[in-house]
C-alpha cells in the first residue's frame, strides 16, 4: 500500500487498521501456543480414567479386543506394525488411547477399535490399561542391525545421551507422570517410524519439545539413535521368563 494513500486515511481508520492488526497477530499468536499443547489435548476423558480405581478383572477382559493386534502377551509384532504395549505406564497409554479416540492422534487401523462402543468409557479405559502396564515385556524385543562396540553404537548412545536423557531418562524408563513413554524394550522399527513421523510432523499429537529437540537429525542420526535405545537392557523383573511365555489369563 503506497504512502500517499495513507497518508490520506483518517487517524480513526488508522487506528481500527492498527487494532485489527494487533487482534490478528494476537489470534495468530494463541494459536501457535495452542499447538504447542496439542500433544496433551485429550479432553476430559484422560483426566478421569487416571483418577478412577482399575478393575483389573474387567480389564483383562477389555484387552481381548486388543489382543487381536498386539497379542495376548501385549508384545507387538518385531515388524514394527503393533508396538509393544507391555510394561509401559498406564499415564502414557491412557493419554495415547484418549488421543485416538479424540483423533488429536491419527492410527486409522487402531480407531475403530479404540471407541467408545468397542471397549468401553473412562472406566474401561482405567481398567485394560491398569491390566496392560502389568504384564511381563518380551524378553527378546525387535532390535537395530549394530551392535555394542560398532561405531553406529556408539554415534547413537551419544545422541541418545545428548538428545533424549532430559524426557526419557538414563536406560529409556521414560517419566510417567508427565507422559514421556518408556522406550526401553520397545520394538526398533516401530519406534522407528515414530520418531521419522515426530521428526517430519507427522503425528499430531507429538510433544512439541521433541519436535524440536529432532529437527536436524539425518535419517543415519535417527536410524543410530533409536538402534541404541532397542538395546538398552530392560530389568530382568520386568520382563517374561522366555521368549516363549504365554499369557496364562488367557488359556
Amino acid at each position: 500500500m503506497n504512502n500517499r494513500f495513507m497518508n490520506n486515511r483518517s487517524t480513526s481508520e488508522r487506528s481500527l487498521a492498527s487494532a485489527v492488526i494487533t487482534a490478528i497477530s494476537a489470534v495468530i499468536a494463541l494459536t501457535f501456543s495452542a499447538s504447542t499443547l496439542a500433544w496433551l489435548e485429550a479432553g476430559g476423558e484422560r483426566e478421569e480414567a487416571l483418577h478412577l480405581t482399575p478393575d483389573l478383572e474387567h480389564g483383562m477382559e477389555v484387552f481381548e479386543v486388543c489382543a487381536g493386534c498386539h497379542l495376548t502377551e501385549g508384545w507387538g509384532k518385531e515388524d514394527g506394525t503393533f508396538p509393544q504395549l507391555a510394561g509401559q505406564h498406564v499415564e502414557v497409554l491412557i493419554k495415547q488411547l484418549a488421543d485416538i479416540r479424540d483423533r488429536n492422534r491419527d492410527n486409522p487401523t487402531m480407531y475403530p477399535f479404540a471407541l467408545p462402543e468397542s471397549i468401553g468409557g473412562p472406566q474401561s479405559l482405567a481398567d485394560v490399561v491398569a491390566y496392560i502396564a502389568k504384564l511381563p515385556m518380551d524378553p527378546d524385543n525387535g532390535k537395530g542391525e549394530w551392535a555394542k562396540g560398532t561405531a553406529e553404537f556408539d554415534q547413537g548412545k551419544k545422541l541418545f545421551a545428548d538428545n533424549c536423557v532430559k524426557c526419557h531418562g538414563d536406560d529409556g524408563e521414560g517419566k510417567a507422570e508427565k507422559y514421556y513413554p518408556r522406550i526401553q524394550g520397545q520394538h526398533y522399527k516401530y519406534m522407528l517410524r515414530q520418531f521419522e513421523w515426530i521428526r517430519d510432523g507427522k503425528r499430531r499429537n507429538a510433544n512439541p519439545d521433541m519436535v524440536k529437540q529432532i529437527k536436524a537429525f539425518s535419517d543415519k542420526d535417527m536410524q543410530m539413535v533409536i538402534n541404541y535405545v532397542s538395546r538398552i537392557p530392560v530389568p530382568k523383573e520386568d520382563l517374561a521368563p522366555s521368549k516363549d511365555w504365554l499369557n496364562p489369563d488367557y488359556d
